[in-house]
């Protein structure tokens, strides 16, 4: 019989974390699905993780294909998925045990929908949660497709859509290497109406293994020739990437986006990242981060982000104990942005301020 839904997870070393996503969809209280894992190159004991799993419910079809890039194995994952709704599921986020009840039931009320998102809340690498919130997708048609003109609203892990519209716009394009879902929604919401339930439906984990972390720079350049290609496809004009085998700097650059303009938006990128895992505790990846980006190529980059990175990387650094660094990529950012320099004695200032203007109306 064909099940309602069709889970999808790929999995690629992620041992630590694929017994609890995997337990999280197995104990769903919606219960007509059938849960498709497809790891594609694991080195580490995922496979076995995954198939012990499988011999042990038999709505689990595991299958392990030839090391490729993620976009070509939710491909594969999506063409063994027989549900009328897909539901992409990572390896290292958590579901509620009321996701799918949730968006089946609101799916099946309004069946002009063909992608539903949700809310997800955020939590450190041991499962502790966060206080930052980081997907808060509209909830309305118009309001998302005006936020995919800017950014990806959803978290992956918490998005169930149509196989029907899936199949319809060609599924993941290859060349994607990153930002494969952000163009995919974009895609779907040019044919099709989209919405988002304003329910936590998953915990999306932060942690310094995962892709969208080591991959800064490629997942920036797939975003930029994300929203430029849907930019093309409303002039009417050709889509580069329909043909195009992989996202490189000079392809962008010939859709119209500038050299300067990618560097400024990778250097952006990096810092939300880093502000990102050190708010989740991640100081050593946050500081591995920081340390690769300032090494990089950054002569287009603005000096205030360049200044910017030292500075972060200085903070990172004291706070891991590198005290004689973390002066020294100080002295970087001050000789890069000397106008650094005042910031820390204006802090100064103002705190000496408000104790001053406290005893004034005390006494």
């Amino acid at each position: 019989m064909t099940p309602a839904v069709s889970v999808v997870t790929v999995v690629s070393n992620v041992q630590r974390f694929l017994a609890e996503a995997v337990e999280s969809i197995l104990s769903q209280t919606f219960t007509d699905f059938e849960y498709v894992i497809v790891d594609f190159g694991s080195t580490d004991n995922s496979p076995e993780i995954a198939s012990k799993y499988a011999a042990a419910d038999s709505r689990i079809k595991f299958h392990a294909i030839a090391p490729c890039s993620l976009t070509q194995a939710r491909n594969v994952a999506c063409s063994i998925a027989q549900g009328r709704y897909i539901a992409i599921m990572d390896a290292d986020d958590v579901s509620t045990s009321d996701r799918l009840a949730l968006q089946v039931e609101f799916i099946e009320k309004h069946p002009e929908i063909a992608l539903l998102g949700a809310l997800a809340d955020s939590i450190r690498t041991d499962g502790q949660p966060l206080d930052f919130r980081i997907h808060r997708p509209p909830s309305e048609h118009d309001e998302i497709r005006a936020a995919l003109e800017g950014h990806t609203p959803f978290c992956a892990s918490t998005v169930l859509f149509s196989r029907e519209a899936f199949t319809a716009v060609g599924g993941y394009r290859v060349a994607l290497s990153q930002s494969e879902d952000y163009d995919l929604w974009c895609r779907i919401s040019e044919r099709y109406q989209c919405a988002s339930l304003q329910r936590v439906v998953l915990k999306y984990r932060f942690h310094s293994q995962q892709l969208s972390l080591r991959k800064q720079r490629e997942q920036t350049l797939c975003s930029l020739a994300v929203k430029t290609s849907a930019i093309l496809r409303k002039e009417g004009k050709p889509d580069p990437l329909d043909t195009a085998r992989e996202i490189t700097p000079e392809l962008v650059a010939d859709m119209g986006v500038l050299i300067t303009t990618q560097h400024f938006a990778v250097a952006e990128q990096y810092q939300n990242w880093i502000r990102i895992m050190r708010g989740a505790g991640e100081y050593s990846a946050a500081l591995e981060v920081a340390c690769i980006m300032v090494r990089s190529d950054l002569k287009h980059a603005e000096r205030w982000q360049v200044a910017k990175l030292h500075e972060m990387v200085a903070g990172l650094q004291w706070h891991t104990g590198h005290r004689l660094r973390s002066f020294a990529s100080f002295l970087r950012a001050v000789k890069t942005r000397p106008a650094m320099l005042g910031r820390p004695l204006k802090a100064l200032w103002r705190r000496v301020r408000a104790r001053t203007d406290g005893k004034e109306i005390a006494a």
